[in-house]
């Protein structure tokens, strides 16, 4: 009999502990980073496969389902060129560039700590202001209007409003000078040359395997999986399983637009989602948007 206690009592534990730990805001399984999981290990430019000079590759015309939610991409059939760009130094770290095609990125997410940004916390799965590991090496999140440099009001109103404008062409937010956080359409632009293709664009380290491809980043944009911020609960999720970048395009007053990949997906997929959640930035340098 008090075996019996002993498995049901176990059942009822390891099921609360699943419904309540179990699933991120979008549905998909978190997985909490185990005490030895180390992030000190920086990609550098041996590790990610990003030419040492200009290349070409030939862009994947397959398709993959796409989630309910999110943008058809249509696909490249033509050779895209690649090759490194200039280095960037801005507050106090410098950042690698890499052209494919006509765009030139940041081959890594920006960590620059501002007020508002956070970083992931190893041991306690929860946003932490002060610098962890997982900044070290996938940079900080920020909520929208953090990432735009622009008030926290922002979050929850349209650009239309004099103190949220999003400047066009390009919008800096807390990107260097000539630089400027993606728009949807220049996220377009790159899903477009790459086939939206997830494994070609994810860094080949620090992914957690789940039966596709691992990351072969054929196009030397070197994505990883920096995880998400939850302002509601204070969490950070999906370390070693999703990355996410803020693009400047307004869904509604509260959605915004971003880029996301993920562990268990081989296409990159746009969507929108709550201004005030944590995601990570990329910069895109200005005049190169097509």
């Amino acid at each position: 009999m008090n075996k019996i206690i002993f498995l049901i009592t176990c059942f009822f534990l390891c099921g609360f502990c699943t419904l309540f730990y179990g699933c991120m805001a979008d549905g998909t399984d978190t997985i909490v980073l185990p005490e030895n999981q180390t992030w000190l290990n920086k990609v550098s430019s041996s590790s990610t496969g990003i030419p040492s000079s200009s290349s070409t590759t030939q862009s994947s015309s397959s398709s993959s389902e796409q989630s309910s939610s999110s943008e058809e991409i249509p696909s490249s059939s033509s050779t895209i060129n690649v090759g490194y760009g200039e280095p960037v130094d801005h507050h106090d770290n410098t950042y690698q560039t890499v052209k494919i095609g006509t765009q030139t990125w940041f081959q890594s997410n920006l960590n620059y700590a501002v007020e508002g940004s956070k970083c992931g916390g190893v041991d306690d799965a929860k946003l932490k202001d002060e610098n962890t590991t997982t900044c070290d090496l996938a940079g900080r999140l920020y909520k929208w209007a953090t990432a735009m440099a622009l008030p926290a009001k922002c979050n929850n109103t349209l650009s239309t409003d004099t103190e949220c404008a999003i400047t066009t062409p390009y919008h800096r937010g807390l990107c260097p000078e000539g630089w400027h956080i993606p728009s949807r359409a220049e996220w377009n632009v790159l899903l477009t040359n790459v086939a939206a293709d997830a494994t070609k664009l994810k860094a080949k380290n620090y992914w957690m395997p789940a039966g596709v491809p691992t990351g072969t980043d054929d196009f030397g944009f070197a994505a990883l999986p920096g995880g998400v911020g939850y302002n509601f609960d204070n969490s950070f999720r999906g370390p070693l399983q999703l990355g996410a970048w803020w693009s400047t395009s307004e869904h509604t007053n509260i959605y915004a637009y971003y880029m996301f990949v993920k562990y268990d997906k081989t296409k990159a997929e746009l969507t929108n989602d709550d201004k005030n959640y944590f995601y990570s930035v990329r910069c895109i340098k200005d005049g190169e948007n097509e």
